[in-house]
């Protein structure tokens, strides 16, 4: 009996633990230009700010956010990048895969790198989203 009760109780610090590590599950929408980011990244990028915090503060019941990452080498071979991410309620009541666009928050860091190649404008894509996602979570959940 001392053992079934000691296992249960294990068990159960175990699966508290477990169900607490878990992030937060965000409904997260990519609006970029695939030739500067995929999907993955942009979602990888926005996994890294997900804090049990922010889930506090902002539900993921009622929040969601979006990124949309624009721009590309011009004609004199300048990479101008534009990385947007915004906080969007859910659509409610009913809880569903839907943003309005009514955002709570934004967030927007741009930059051009002149004679660039693909590959580094790529990088300033990821680098211009990061940024914007530190910027919005530095608004969104204090220190």
């Amino acid at each position: 009996m001392k053992i079934g009760t000691a296992l249960a109780s294990v068990l159960l610090v175990a699966s508290a633990s477990a169900s607490a590590a878990a992030p937060p599950d965000y409904l997260f929408v990519n609006h970029s230009s695939e030739t500067l980011i995929d999907d993955a990244t942009a979602r990888s990028l926005f996994d890294e700010i997900v804090s049990a915090k922010l889930a506090k503060l902002y539900p993921t019941a009622k929040w969601g956010f979006a990124a949309q990452v624009e721009g590309g080498i011009t004609q004199a071979h300048t990479c101008v990048v534009v990385a947007r991410v915004m906080l969007l309620p859910r659509n409610q009541p009913t809880v569903t895969k839907l943003l309005l666009f009514k955002p709570g928050k934004m967030a927007t860091a741009f930059d051009a790198i002149a004679n660039a190649s693909v590959a580094q404008c790529k990088d300033l894509a990821k680098s211009k989203l990061r940024e914007a996602n530190q910027a919005m979570i530095s608004v969104l959940v204090p220190s």
